[in-house]
């Protein structure tokens, strides 16, 4: 892995596809999507949707788990738990919790936990939101925050000055520098960042980029489920077959 000099994408098709963000594509192909204060389920011809007026437009969203999908109003510093139909199982209201958190970013946890980034204390947060306690929280983090990703075992943290992966201990596990990056996506402990309009992935366990060799795109959102990697460029979804050694 760690030879090659950059990894290949085939073409594998392109669908249009009128949305404003994509947020997860799963094994089976389905979709799920947001727009303004909606979010959608495409699966084949059936659409779910759910929506909640009162808190207005989605800032973030996460289905790594379909079965927990979170939703982020950071208008109101507000988390909505969805279950696998889009119905809604919890409501964390951030400004009612003691003590009191000032989140910039959530993300999926373990049973029940989500990631939170605490911009008061500049520090990630492995919040558990049945029992309001912490589990695992990290050091504070010395730049802005740009994303996060993370799996049950692992958070992500990309922000202006670094790279940071952090184990559910709140254990530091990895610290890259970053050189550019804006985004990132993340699947089965493989990261891709985009820099510009380039990709690049971090393979497992790995410290080493590789640029993903791609014709010309306008990425504006990208996502990657096992080996296929997707790239939506406003109106259409492009999808790749990554040629990993």
């Amino acid at each position: 892995m760690s030879s090659q000099e950059f990894i290949e994408a085939a073409f594998i098709k392109t669908i249009d596809i009128d949305t404003q963000s994509i947020i997860g594509i799963d094994n089976f192909g389905i979709i799920y999507a947001v727009k303004g204060n909606a979010l959608s389920k495409t699966e084949e011809n059936k659409i779910l949707t759910y929506s909640n007026v009162q808190l207005g437009d989605i800032s973030s969203a996460n289905a790594f788990n379909t079965l927990k999908i979170n939703l982020f109003y950071k208008n109101f510093n507000t988390a909505i738990i969805l279950d696998n139909r889009l119905a809604e199982i919890y409501k964390i209201d951030f400004n009612t919790v003691q003590p009191y958190k000032n989140v910039s970013h959530i993300s999926t946890g373990y049973d029940t936990t989500l990631w939170t980034f605490n911009t008061d204390l500049q520090q990630l947060e492995l919040y558990d939101y049945k029992n309001n306690t912490i589990r695992a929280n990290t050091l504070p983090v010395e730049s802005n925050v740009l994303d996060m990703r993370s799996n049950y075992n692992y958070c992500w943290l990309l922000t202006e000055k670094h790279l940071y992966t952090f184990n559910y201990f709140g254990s530091l596990v990895s610290k890259l520098n970053n050189d550019g990056f804006t985004a990132l996506t993340e699947n089965n402990g493989n990261v891709i960042l985009k820099n510009n309009n380039k990709l690049f992935f971090l393979g497992k366990n790995s410290q080493k980029l590789i640029p993903i060799k791609i014709k010309e795109l306008l990425i504006n959102q990208f996502l990657l489920t096992n080996e296929t990697l997707y790239i939506y460029d406003s109106v259409k979804l492009h999808q790749y077959q990554l040629k990993i050694n």
